[in-house]
């Protein structure tokens, strides 16, 4: 069931999904841009949050610009040990997401490390505590795309 929200929050997830405000008070300068008071955009970006509308907010930085890089993982893991993989890869401080296909490689995750050397470790090691082995497809070409979902109607 979706969520309803009203015009004022569509103009404040239009701002934040690309323009969050890096300042001491963010949701002060929302609310100066949206002539409402800081403690009502606080107040609706944490109802967003409890209804599921805002998943998460964080910052999205690039790997590469960092000294980073980032390998496409996969890997046929056992319906009777779906969960215990997936707690292993969630436990990975590198992996950015994961998610579950239908197909034989059924579990998909991307990692990022210092080095080609510190996934490919990162990658092994799970594959020793797991027994099932992960296929390490490095990214050659970064195509980055920027996706807002245009809130305003």
């Amino acid at each position: 069931m979706a969520t309803q929200i009203d015009d004022l929050d569509r103009r404040i997830l239009d701002i934040i999904q690309a323009d969050f405000p890096l300042v001491p008070r963010p949701y002060a300068e929302l609310g100066e841009r949206l002539g409402v008071c800081e403690e009502e955009v606080f107040a609706r970006v944490r109802n967003l949050r409890k209804s599921g509308v805002i998943r998460q907010l964080s910052a999205n930085f690039c790997a590469p610009r960092l000294g980073y890089v980032s390998t496409l993982c996969a890997a046929k893991v056992p319906q009777n040990a779906l969960e215990s993989f997936v707690s292993e890869v969630n436990a990975l401080s590198g992996v950015t997401h994961n998610y579950v296909r239908a197909n034989a490689y059924n579990v998909w995750f991307t990692l990022i490390a210092p080095s080609r050397e510190d996934a490919a470790a990162i990658i092994a090691g799970l594959t020793e505590r797991t027994g099932i082995e992960v296929l390490n497809l490095p990214a050659e070409t970064i195509y980055k795309i920027h996706v807002n979902f245009q809130m305003k109607q």
